[in-house]
């Protein structure tokens, strides 16, 4: 873990788990995303995420789940968080980087027809409004692109783990710029047939959205179908994606609360499609000259995985294919993605 998002652990995770109450279930998430799964080097090479979920709250300024700086905050934040009455709301905070590499190892100088060298170290914090079949997210990123990101840092300490080969284009990234999303997404159990008993069920999950920011601009939408065994009441498997953070249990029933001794497996399979207007990742810095490529304007996700719940633990693993970002890309990319959540008191 390279030595900024280590800081950046320290300082949320402290505060986050002062709460007053300390009978409040929290979720804490754990997002691994590599193409090394898919025995590949290049594109989107490796993603990490770390997310604290709180729980099901009234309100986002008087539940005392909250820690007390948390309601000051939230109190000069009311535009993000509109009053509804009779829903269930969340809190989510996440800390991230992701890097992106082309596929030539070797070239010291920059390859035209490849994407730029990049890196991306951010934290966010999102407001989740929900009910018992729909998922309103709204999230806020910050964070830095380039250098400052560690993403040749992070690249090199896992390859000297591995034994790899070293990729010699760094020199070559983008510039530092401070980048800045704002991401809406909702989601909607269009399907609910699944059995707190244990017996087979299944649902479908739909969602839309988009993003909006100097490192992102895009509309998206999709759907994921799961079916097995006690599938938790949540809205989905989670991804590093922005608005992947939706694992927080939901009901009593879910063995990650109550149910100690009860476990469920299920699978799933998913789709996401992008309009994409900007992508600083191909674009390129906004304002400085940089390295960058034509991108395709639309971009999709498929995913097919496998997922388990237990005693306090959702563990899912995905085998994710994506189509063609840029022109001149030899082929669609792959990589594996493997959540870990685990709900505490």
């Amino acid at each position: 873990m390279p030595r900024s998002l280590l800081v950046l652990l320290i300082l949320v995770s402290g505060p986050l788990l002062a709460g007053e109450n300390p009978k409040d279930r929290w979720t804490f998430n754990l997002y691994f995303e590599n193409d090394l799964f898919a025995e590949t080097d290049q594109n989107y090479t490796n993603g990490i995420r770390l997310a604290w979920v709180s729980p099901d709250l009234t309100d986002y300024i008087k539940d005392r789940s909250l820690p007390r700086w948390i309601r000051s905050l939230n109190r000069r934040l009311t535009f993000f968080h509109p009053s509804y009455k009779g829903l269930q709301r969340n809190l989510v905070f996440s800390i991230g980087q992701t890097i992106y590499t082309p596929s030539d190892i070797n070239a010291t100088q920059v390859v035209k027809d490849e994407r730029p060298y990049a890196g991306w170290l951010y934290s966010s914090m999102a407001y989740h409004i929900k009910n018992q079949n729909e998922l309103d997210s709204l999230e806020i990123q910050i964070g830095v692109v380039g250098p400052a990101a560690q993403g040749k840092e992070t690249q090199d300490f896992i390859h000297d783990l591995r034994g790899f080969e070293k990729f010699q284009g760094w020199d070559n990234q983008l510039e530092n710029e401070l980048g800045i999303a704002l991401i809406y997404e909702h989601k909607d159990k269009v399907i609910n047939r699944t059995d707190r008993y244990g017996n087979f069920g299944y649902d479908v999950i739909t969602h839309f959205g988009g993003a909006l920011g100097n490192v992102a601009t895009y509309l998206n939408a999709g759907a994921e179908i799961r079916f097995g065994w006690l599938i938790p009441n949540d809205f989905g498997t989670s991804a590093v994606r922005p608005g992947g953070d939706n694992s927080a249990p939901g009901a009593y029933w879910d063995p990650r609360i109550n149910n100690p001794d009860r476990w469920g497996v299920h699978a799933f399979i998913s789709v996401d499609g992008r309009f994409v207007g900007r992508d600083i990742f191909l674009d390129g810095n906004t304002i400085r000259d940089s390295h960058s490529v034509d991108k395709k304007l639309g971009v999709a996700d498929f995913a097919v995985g496998v997922s388990t719940v237990f005693s306090g633990f959702k563990v899912s693993f995905a085998k994710v294919f994506r189509t063609k970002e840029f022109k001149g890309q030899d082929h669609h990319h792959s990589y594996g993605s493997l959540s870990i959540s685990f709900s505490y008191k």
